[in-house]
């Protein structure tokens, strides 16, 4: 099958609303990532830090409000080296490595019909120059969203063991 970048190929509803629910669950990932950064950057923190001390930290925590899912594991990783006992870091890292592929897969792809029943192609180059080469289907993205949510509750077990809620700019408002 001849496909044209010229064309616009309409989604089917079932696709669209998963890969739907896929970008929404990347954006609740960024969420978590935020205030688990927050949680164990305010655990490690003294209890006498002065105003003006408290108050730089949290303006170094409402600045990471606009970073990248890439920046934000980073920060992440940074956060957990500084943390004692958390296991599997290195592990957590890459699982979150592999998360932000499939973000940047399915936010910026142009979707394609493909020759097979129920696949559709993203067509999608990285900033290395690589294709994505395979064919996605339903089940494959509903798989990439529960591994995100899998990946966030993994997140939230960590920030819940601080003992300290991960709180966000906004939150006093709600």
């Amino acid at each position: 099958m001849v496909v044209y970048p010229e064309s616009y190929y309409r989604l089917p509803a079932d696709l669209a609303q998963a890969i739907g629910q896929a970008v929404a669950g990347f954006g609740w990932l960024e969420e978590v990532l935020k205030r688990t950064i927050y949680s164990l950057d305010r655990a490690r923190l003294a209890d006498d830090l002065s105003e003006v001390e408290l108050q730089a930290w949290l303006q170094q925590m409402s600045e990471i409000a606009d970073d990248s899912m890439g920046t934000l594991i980073e920060q992440l990783d940074a956060a957990l080296r500084r943390h004692p006992g958390i296991r599997d870091r290195v592990a957590l890292n890459e699982a979150l490595k592999e998360i932000r592929q499939n973000r940047n897969l399915l936010c910026h792809a142009s979707w394609q019909p493909s020759g097979r029943a129920g696949h559709w192609h993203p067509a999608f180059v990285n900033t290395r120059g690589e294709r994505f080469a395979d064919e996605l289907s339903i089940p494959e993205i509903e798989t990439m969203l529960q591994d995100t949510h899998e990946l966030g509750h993994r997140l939230i077990r960590i920030m819940r063991a601080t003992g300290i809620p991960g709180e966000w700019p906004g939150d006093e408002k709600a």
